[in-house]
């Protein structure tokens, strides 16, 4: 056989290697231009023309790129009854020092004048939790995340000494005071949610659990509506969020407007 003869279509051995060589490339091709690029979960394309383009160095504008989502913290702060229950007076006074740093949102004595929670005579627990939250991600804010995240444990437990230690002020943002709804003295057990007052005073206060009266109306309506949502994650057992996501827009309003126009107990959270 001639070399002519060797490489036409009449010899079927040059057309089985071409058939071979062909479908090699074929499944090739579909494999890194169409196969790959669709693998990829941080890049979603509108049509198999975008995927082959993007594979060949030309990305399409309706390529639409997403960064994977990393999985949010949870708390992990265990809270007991004895908690920071005997501060020193040491303790206190570290912590009225560092408290100069949280005057700007929170107040001079404790007592916000914007929306920022309310922190003087607020339970011990409470402020320590919150903060580790920020510290380590579990619960995250623009302001309160960047300045938690360089405090040491040391730091976290004299600012919640000091801040317990204040007596409770009325509010910078009176308003008249309310009628209990329904929602706050009764809860709706139907749908599985317990009376406010038992966790956050009034009926019982549960560790970890905040005193609401004359809070912002617009902070307290703000983390209903994030826990309800999934945005805030924090709550232990996610007591909160099954609560939140169980109330009506209009329950969690009034819960909000009642609380914020009750004025605190004056009692010191610590002795």
């Amino acid at each position: 056989m001639s070399t002519r003869d060797l490489f036409t279509f009449s010899n079927r051995h040059f057309m089985l290697g071409v058939g071979i060589t062909a479908a090699i490339l074929i499944v090739t091709a579909i494999a890194g231009f169409i196969v790959l690029p669709f693998a990829q979960p941080w890049v979603q394309f509108a049509n198999v023309w975008d995927a082959i383009c993007s594979a060949a160095g030309v990305p399409q504008r309706s390529a639409q790129v997403t960064v994977p989502e990393q999985p949010k913290r949870l708390s992990e702060v265990v809270l007991t009854s004895h908690t920071l229950a005997r501060p020193s007076q040491e303790a206190i006074g570290r912590g009225a020092t560092l408290a100069q740093r949280c005057a700007i949102c929170h107040g001079p004595t404790g007592v916000s004048r914007a929306d920022s929670p309310n922190l003087a005579g607020q339970y011990a627990a409470v402020i320590y939790k919150q903060l580790l939250d920020f510290r380590s991600g579990a619960r995250t804010n623009a302001v309160m995340s960047p300045f938690a995240v360089n405090l040491t444990d040391q730091e976290v437990a004299d600012l919640a000494n000091y801040y317990a230690y204040l007596p409770r002020l009325p509010a910078y943002h009176p308003t008249p005071q309310l009628p209990k709804p329904n929602i706050v003295i009764y809860g709706a057990p139907l749908r599985g949610i317990a009376p406010c007052g038992a966790c956050h005073g009034s009926l019982d206060n549960k560790t970890g659990s905040p005193w609401l009266e004359g809070q912002s109306e617009v902070y307290m309506k703000t983390q209903l509506q994030a826990f309800a949502s999934g945005d805030r994650r924090n709550d232990i057992s996610q007591q909160m969020r099954n609560i939140a996501r169980a109330m009506t827009a209009q329950e969690i309003e009034a819960a909000a407007a009642y609380y914020a126009s009750q004025p605190p107990d004056v009692v010191k959270a610590v002795d």
